[in-house]
């Protein structure tokens, strides 16, 4: 079974910068790609970012393109978002997600099976 717990929100100023952590247990094999999304009051979930673990290839939607950055511990056992250059409308619930499918086969995108509770993130 596997469990994620996000951490390191908070709320900071426009220009600022947070990290992200979701600590992960359970089989590595069944967080196969691991990804980061966020959902603002009255919008959408939105896939942040994405990393497979298998093969290392990561995506970034182009909003947090050059500002945010996705990585993982060697232990495999905690996910990072490292947010810089924040706005205010990076404002909003941030997630952790894990699936045991490569993140190429993952459709939805956001059809990911393991979920975190969430983390807040504020800019102002």
């Amino acid at each position: 079974h596997v469990q994620l717990v996000e951490s390191g929100g908070g709320s900071v100023q426009a220009g600022g910068t947070l990290r992200l952590s979701c600590a992960a247990s359970g089989s590595t094999y069944s967080r196969a790609c691991m990804g980061w999304f966020r959902q603002a009051p009255g919008k959408e979930r939105e896939r942040v970012a994405r990393l497979d673990t298998v093969d290392r290839s990561a995506y970034y939607a182009d909003s947090v393109k050059g500002r945010f950055t996705i990585s993982q511990d060697n232990a495999k056992d905690t996910l990072y978002l490292q947010m810089s250059s924040l706005k205010p409308e990076d404002t909003a619930m941030y997630y952790c997600a894990a699936d045991p499918r490569p993140c190429h086969e993952i459709d939805p995108i956001n059809a990911y099976i393991h979920w975190g509770q969430g983390t807040q993130v504020t800019v102002s």
